[in-house]
């Protein structure tokens, strides 16, 4: 048997089963600068814990790694305590965080993380992988905002990139990576971002014929705004955008743009409701958040 490597980066840990009908923490472990809190501040069936972090985000050199176990049956609900910002490199380093994702049988996790806010000189790298039983279910978001946009910065980072690889028995079935380099790409120009600031990606990854990906996939459908039935010309002055396409049996995509924040509030705020569902967390997670 093979000795761990004690130079080995530490991972954060956190395990949630079923326990006497109800989705419990039963195991975890937080490596600095990540904190896992569990704020038990509901009575639903579902397990709900908080990523946080010392500052309110990440600096140059910060490298947090989250290992998250889903058991058969159980629920989990994963949200952030805010935006998460991402600090200037002063030495060029960059900060980076990686989760890696088991859920099993008849599990659903749900990842609903406020916006990554990379600050000018900032550098950022991020990668998640989830491992799926053919019969679990992933709901995830990936949130982007364009920087302090109140005070006037705007993709005044250095270099921001992200992966998401979604595997269900060991099959790759959704690869998604994002690259964004404001020196080397004119990010506000109408090939990219246009007047858009805050970027919103939902991942939907489950059984078709499942009852969880079901609720979840008609829901979704229903995000775009009223009249909006095709991206055409006439989008580009309306503060929210919203795209949904159907990238395999298994698998819904949810692209979403806004001039602010608040812009894809409602888009947010719809899943929540969407979620609240008995079958599926039993709570809106963002009723009392927004």
């Amino acid at each position: 048997m093979t000795a761990p490597d004690p130079l080995a980066p530490a991972w954060s840990l956190l395990t949630v089963a079923q326990v006497r009908g109800r989705s419990r923490l039963v195991a975890s472990r937080s490596v600095q600068p990540l904190k896992i809190i569990n704020p038990a501040a509901h009575a639903g069936p579902a397990c709900h814990l908080v990523l946080a972090s010392y500052g309110g985000g990440l600096l140059a050199g910060d490298c947090p790694r989250l290992r998250a176990e889903v058991g058969e049956g159980a629920r989990l609900l994963l949200t952030t305590q805010a935006n998460t910002r991402i600090y200037k490199s002063i030495d060029g380093r960059r900060a980076e965080q990686h989760i890696e994702g088991h859920v099993a049988e008849d599990a659903l996790a749900v990842v609903l993380p406020d916006p990554l806010v990379p600050q000018a000189a900032s550098r950022y790298h991020q990668t998640q992988h989830w491992h799926l039983h053919p019969g679990a279910t992933l709901l995830l978001a990936d949130w982007f905002h364009a920087g302090r946009t109140d005070a006037g910065e705007k993709f005044a980072f250095t270099d921001f990139s992200t992966e998401l690889r979604v595997r269900v028995a060991g099959r790759l079935v959704l690869l998604d990576r994002l690259a964004l380099r404001p020196a080397e790409h004119l990010l506000t120009s109408q090939a990219s971002f246009g007047p858009y600031h805050s970027a919103l990606t939902l991942y939907l990854v489950g059984p078709p014929g499942g009852a969880a990906f079901a609720a979840l996939a008609a829901g979704l459908r229903q995000l775009p705004p009223p009249g909006q039935t095709a991206l055409h010309a006439t989008l580009g002055g309306r503060p929210c955008v919203v795209s949904v396409a159907q990238a395999r049996e298994n698998v819904l995509v949810v692209r979403a743009v806004g001039t602010s924040r608040l812009a894809l509030q409602p888009v947010y705020q719809a899943v929540g409701a969407a979620l609240a569902a008995p079958g599926l967390l039993g709570f809106d997670p963002l009723g009392r958040k927004y």
